[in-house]
């Protein structure tokens, strides 16, 4: 089963009947190349499809029959009873021309009447007794070309038209004077086998410098994702210090603010105090000014009114404190904060 995984679509790995060749040489079903999204192009490599329906027009020959090949032999393996497909009995061989299983007296006729065809048959119990490489390899030996003239289909083929690049029967080539150059149609499978085989070596060459290519583009992503990864970090760390900075600055500026206003608290309660003390004074003042007047004998008034006068005049020498000329106290706060 794992030999022959490459027999499957590409797409959905099913089997399929219709197996059909992209210019990529990626092989799919028909399901997927229908349900195939963009249309117009492989799934599998993203190259174009040139059909507008988005369906190549080559199928894939090699493994539709490689799959019907398999299919015969599988029921070879796993069916204890084959039928012959000309009379139903216990089939005993098998015919890789003809595709059938024969009996014993069906492949005695067979031997008989196609003695000068190609036709070679096998055992079933040596099909089964063997491997499925086996199976394929007489299978490929054992097939025949077809005359590319569909009236001559049953003719043997030995010749190749180099003009019309077809294989003929000798009927075609001797019949019909438009064929020419002629080669030699085994000469000319081995020819183009070995020229896939050189092409491919080729490529094999080549691959190296595309893989190499792969594995430093796979390199450069990777250490794409590895400085992404880093530049990350390190903006983490960088805003996570700023915020420890701002945070510092933030205790700075709070504990200055409390810093000045305790400081100015102290300043105007001092002023309150010294206000309030000369308002007291001078209502201490009013007062006593008052009662000489009421009550003070002429004497009392000689004897007090010097002091009393001088303390009245210092009081009148004393300013008023001007509330515009204070300084901003938290000046400095709000210069920090505006540079920060």
């Amino acid at each position: 089963e794992d030999d022959f995984q490459f027999l499957l679509c590409e797409g959905c790995r099913q089997e399929s009947p219709n197996l059909k060749l992209l210019t990529c040489l990626h092989t799919l079903c028909l399901g997927c190349l229908s349900k195939n999204k963009p249309v117009g192009q492989c799934p599998v490599c993203s190259m174009a499809i040139p059909q507008a329906s988005g369906i190549p027009d080559m199928d894939n020959l090699l493994f539709t029959n490689l799959q019907a090949r398999l299919k015969v032999y599988k029921q070879i393996i796993d069916s204890a009873d084959i039928f012959c497909d000309n009379c139903g009995k216990s089939g005993e061989f098998w015919c890789s021309e003809c595709f059938e299983f024969l009996c014993t007296k069906c492949f005695e006729a067979h031997e008989r009447y196609l003695r000068w065809e190609s036709h070679r048959t096998k055992r079933v119990m040596d099909i089964r007794a063997g491997p499925a490489k086996d199976f394929l390899e007489s299978i490929r030996r054992a097939g025949s070309l077809s005359c590319s003239n569909p009236d001559h289909k049953g003719q043997p083929v030995s010749i190749y038209c180099q003009r019309c690049e077809k294989a003929l029967c000798c009927s075609c080539a001797l019949l019909d004077n438009h064929h020419a150059p002629f080669r030699d149609i085994r000469g000319e499978t081995r020819r183009r086998q070995e020229e896939l085989s050189s092409m491919d070596r080729e490529l094999r060459r080549r691959r190296d410098g595309f893989e190499a290519t792969y594995a430093s583009l796979q390199g450069e992503a990777a250490r794409l994702e590895e400085e992404q990864r880093e530049m990350r970090e390190l903006i983490r760390q960088r805003v996570e210090q700023l915020v420890r900075l701002i945070r510092q600055e933030e205790e700075e500026l709070v504990g200055l603010v409390e810093a000045r206003q305790e400081q100015g608290r102290q300043e105007l309660a001092r002023e309150l105090r010294r206000v309030e003390g000369v308002l007291r004074r001078m209502e201490a003042g009013e007062r006593l000014v008052e009662k000489m007047s009421l009550y003070a004998t002429e004497q009392e008034v000689m004897d007090m009114q010097p002091f009393i006068k001088g303390s009245l005049q210092e009081l009148q020498r004393l300013q008023l404190p001007v509330a515009m000329d204070r300084v901003e106290p938290f000046a400095e706060c709000r210069a920090r904060l505006q540079a920060l």
